[in-house]
């Protein structure tokens, strides 16, 4: 593929389009990519597989109905219960309009910690709680919980980055 293609990435959270710009440039796509803030349709702390992916695919095909663009991109955090695991994970997924069909991918699931997951369980959002725990501001625009509970392993875009890679696949490849 060597046109340029034109993305829209469902949100203003510049750490979402740099995640998306980062998976075209990896896949070898040149992609114009640009941020189209839409609503998820889903609370501001997704809970739950389910509600997690049913926002970034709400993201993905209003980002794409909001201008000329061949992909809309949704990027969702969410919490979630994992099954046989002990704990509240932060869990990511994306998923990837085309007009035609949405697919979706998940990125790395990583335990919050008891402290951090009680907090987020009375009804609180992740990214408050991480800003209070670190007493700072901004850390969803930046590292994420990802990049802070991992030492910077993994941090919010490389994370979000992987999640995107398996929604984009089936448009990229002719595996499926």
């Amino acid at each position: 593929m060597t046109e340029t293609v034109r993305v829209a990435v469902g949100s203003g959270n510049p750490v979402k389009r740099s995640a998306a710009v980062a998976a075209f440039e990896r896949a070898g796509v040149p992609a114009a990519v640009e941020a189209e803030p839409v609503p998820s349709g889903v609370p501001e702390q997704p809970r739950g597989t389910a509600e997690t992916v049913r926002g970034a695919e709400n993201r993905a095909t209003a980002a794409l109905d909001a201008g000329d663009y061949d992909y809309g991109v949704g990027l969702e955090g969410g919490v979630t219960r994992v099954e046989a695991q002990d704990g509240l994970w932060l869990t990511m997924w994306a998923a990837v309009a085309d007009g035609e069909r949405v697919t979706t991918g998940c990125g790395p699931r990583l335990r919050l910690p008891d402290s951090i997951a009680s907090r987020v369980e009375s009804g609180a959002e992740l990214g408050p709680v991480m800003d209070d725990v670190l007493d700072t501001t901004g850390v969803a625009e930046n590292e994420g919980a990802a990049g802070v509970l991992t030492a910077g392993v993994v941090n919010r875009k490389s994370a979000l980055r992987a999640a995107l890679a398996g929604a984009l696949g089936p448009h990229l490849t002719a595996y499926y």
